[in-house]
């Protein structure tokens, strides 16, 4: 019984030993400005950058194919932090002419189905099955991705309103 125990604790050792040499010797090296980029980033995964997701839009802007200034959840905020990082000049954020909007859902028209909520990258809306969907205001950032998989048609976009004390000058412009 002994002897089983020490032979299995060696072969688990060796093959410890092995796994770790191969790791260190095969090791994938990433793009360290990427990973960077990527924390800076709101990990909403919207897409309305115009890549599936915000790590492939961090690939993207790392090696120069695309702008820092797409990621319209982030805002000004991210494009500060992206200029700051990468050494250049902020650009004003690339956002649509349109007001910033988000979701809300009609109380009476709601089946409760949970597709918009399996659809929202950021969980900003929570409710039950067969129960009524409610959208937290402050988590939503306007992706619409849940307008399409609502089969009743209940959910809207709304402009949001700054109020005053929240309000800047917008970046000008280059």
């Amino acid at each position: 019984m002994l002897a089983a125990i020490v032979v299995l604790a060696t072969l688990a050792a060796v093959a410890g030993l092995i796994l770790g040499y191969v790791s260190l010797r095969f090791k994938v090296e990433g793009n360290p400005i990427a990973e960077q980029i990527d924390v800076i980033l709101p990990q909403t995964q919207c897409g309305q950058c115009g890549y599936p997701g915000c790590k492939p839009y961090a690939q993207a802007v790392a090696s120069g194919e695309a702008d820092i200034n797409k990621c319209v959840p982030g805002g000004t905020t991210v494009v500060i932090a992206l200029a700051d990082l990468l050494g250049r000049k902020p650009k004003a954020p690339a956002i649509d002419k349109k007001a910033p909007e988000r979701a809300i859902i009609e109380e009476t028209e709601c089946i409760g189905c949970t597709l918009c909520i399996q659809a929202c990258p950021v969980d900003a809306i929570v409710g039950a099955p067969k129960h009524l969907h409610q959208v937290l205001a402050s988590e939503c950032t306007g992706c619409a991705l849940c307008l399409p998989p609502c089969p009743v048609e209940c959910i809207t976009m709304i402009p949001i309103v700054d109020p005053l004390n929240t309000w800047r000058w917008p970046l000008p412009n280059p």
